[in-house]
């Protein structure tokens, strides 16, 4: 019976793909086997030693800490891409929003007096809000992961001309991006040449500030930012600079602050990103199969700090064991094994950055003395054993 805490409500088709003879589900349980969470912080916490695996129904990690769960060897799932529709949608609504003036005409209209003439007021003020068309401006996308690939290719949908950048785009993503979307050498080349710029890229040490003060000098005038990625994407004080001097026409953000409050340039949107019932059903049910497959066969799917793990179960017993990526670290586990006479049936390792994860089925069962020995071998950072 595998123990898992929610710190969160998730939604209820996820949690129904727990069997209730294998699963012990409730947001108070003692020494959870995992942690399901949405938007918990869990920054600073104190965290069970029990833990074995986190998972996260949505993208961003940003609330957890992955390098402290990384050295005891535990596995962090997010489900990338599960909410990429409803951002999607989002951003092309950001963008209509922007180029028609949309938010400031709803509040004329819903500030008129029902005893005026409205037919004349409307009739007489709609000129104020005058906008553009989508169609023939250029849209530069920055980051083409499952969200920025959807973006792109609703907006050539739409009749824009399309610029992407990502140097570190996927094989998956490049076979779902349209051909019609054109290769940006570089971001100064995109921020040149568009007249609207999203961004899709997680937050990180290089993608902070992303978005500053030499991008500021490149922007056409009157440029359109939309972020529905992480608000320290575009720099703050940037931002205030451009939407002071008309440099950045609308700014269009998810991630509304104080200092943005009232700046008749700014469309703020309170976090609306994967808040719909679709997306957050898509995030619940693909981590809450990530999390199952992990908890009872060892393999890893989507994990942000762990490598992607598979390997049919074959033998008797299986381990799965997470170390430091270091030399020589398979030949220790093979004289370990080699020295309790257990014999290897099939073996897969992997790494990611400082992280190595090996799965090994055994022709025999583990025994505790075993698992015990494997984890006093000097960079072991965890290790299970499953029938």
């Amino acid at each position: 019976m595998f123990k898992i805490q929610t710190l969160n409500n998730i939604s209820r088709n996820g949690l129904d793909r727990l069997p209730a003879n294998l699963y012990s589900v409730a947001n108070d349980v003692t020494e959870p086997d995992a942690l399901l969470l949405r938007s918990a912080d869990l920054q600073g916490k104190p965290l069970s030693a029990s833990i074995k695996a986190v998972a996260r129904a949505g993208a961003g990690t940003n609330n957890i800490p992955v390098a402290e769960f990384s050295q005891r060897g535990v596995p962090v799932f997010n489900a990338p891409g599960a909410n990429a529709n409803a951002v999607k949608e989002l951003v092309v609504a950001g963008m209509l929003i922007a180029a028609r003036n949309l938010d400031g005409a709803l509040a004329f209209v819903g500030g008129l007096n029902t005893g005026d003439d409205l037919h004349h007021k409307v009739e007489a003020e709609k000129k104020r809000f005058v906008g553009t068309e989508l169609a023939g401006k250029t849209l530069g996308v920055v980051g083409l992961g499952a969200i920025g690939v959807k973006v792109a290719n609703a907006a050539r949908a739409l009749g824009m001309r399309v610029l992407g950048f990502d140097p570190h785009m996927t094989v998956d993503g490049a076979w779902a991006l349209s051909s019609e979307v054109a290769r940006a050498g570089s971001l100064n080349e995109l921020y040149a040449a568009s007249d609207y710029i999203t961004f899709h890229v997680p937050l990180n040490d290089a993608t902070r500030g992303v978005f500053g003060t030499a991008a500021l000098d490149r922007v056409r005038p009157g440029t359109v930012l939309l972020n529905f990625a992480r608000e320290g994407i575009v720099d703050a004080a940037t931002l205030a600079q451009g939407l002071a001097d008309g440099r950045i026409g609308r700014y269009v953000t998810d991630f509304p602050s104080a200092e943005l409050i009232g700046n008749a340039r700014v469309i703020g949107l309170p976090h609306l990103g994967a808040s719909t019932g679709e997306a957050e059903e898509n995030c619940a049910v693909m981590v809450v199969d990530q999390l199952r497959d992990f908890l009872e066969n060892g393999n890893v799917h989507n994990a942000v700090n762990f490598p992607n793990t598979r390997m049919a179960r074959a033998g008797r017993a299986r381990l799965c064991i997470a170390n430091r990526n270091r030399p020589n670290m398979i030949g220790q586990l093979s004289h370990v094994l080699g020295e309790a006479g257990v014999n290897i049936a099939q073996m897969h390792n992997a790494s990611r950055g400082d992280i190595a994860y090996t799965l090994i089925d055994l022709d025999s069962v583990a025994s505790d003395a075993l698992v015990a020995a494997i984890g006093k071998i000097d960079g072991i950072l965890s290790v299970r054993a499953l029938a």
